[in-house]
């Protein structure tokens, strides 16, 4: 079992790095702008902003989805990246945050709180989810364009985040949920 796990390891930071190598050769100055711009969609502060939007729109079941699953996500990214501690790319256009706030690569935490409103929205009578989907796909792509994080780092993520909205849907409509924020 462990032979065929290294080999899938070692050919998916194969992967990576040409990725990543690729992208460094093409990197344009305008679209290096833009993609500055975009990903900042997916940083916290956009995440608090949003949790807000939501909660001062009455979206009830948007805002505690989202929160709950933000929460879970931001929990499993920071306790992968402490446990991996992968280095972050080669020739980073810019890096979110400075070395004491976002300490390693693995795995995107920016396309883990996107995924989150994706799958939110993928459920919500207010979320448009074509659109929303249609950023989350630019901030993931930004991510790499930008040189933060490998190709496999933000796909993680990506995961990481859908599967923690499932699980916050299913806590916030739970009855002991239910329970405690009503009391």
């Amino acid at each position: 079992m462990a032979q065929p796990l290294g080999e899938f390891i070692r050919i998916v930071q194969q992967v990576d790095i040409r990725v990543a190598e690729l992208i460094a050769e093409f990197r344009d100055p305008l679209f290096t702008k833009v993609m500055n711009s975009v990903t900042g969609l997916g940083s916290l502060t956009a995440g608090l902003v949003f949790i807000g939007l939501f909660y001062l729109s009455g979206w009830e079941r948007d805002f505690r989805v989202t929160l709950v699953g933000l929460t879970l996500s931001g929990l499993v990214v920071a306790t992968l990246m402490f446990t991996v501690q992968r280095a972050y790319p080669p020739q980073p256009v810019c890096q979110t945050g400075g070395a004491e706030t976002v300490a390693h690569s693995f795995p995107s935490g920016h396309a883990a709180a996107v995924a989150v409103y994706a799958t939110v929205a993928y459920r919500s009578k207010h979320l448009p989810f074509g659109i929303v989907t249609a950023l989350v796909v630019l901030i993931a792509i930004s991510r790499v364009y930008l040189g933060t994080h490998y190709l496999s780092d933000t796909v993680v993520g990506l995961l990481i985040g859908v599967g923690t909205a499932l699980i916050a849907g299913r806590v916030v409509r739970s009855e002991r949920f239910r329970r405690v924020v009503t009391q």
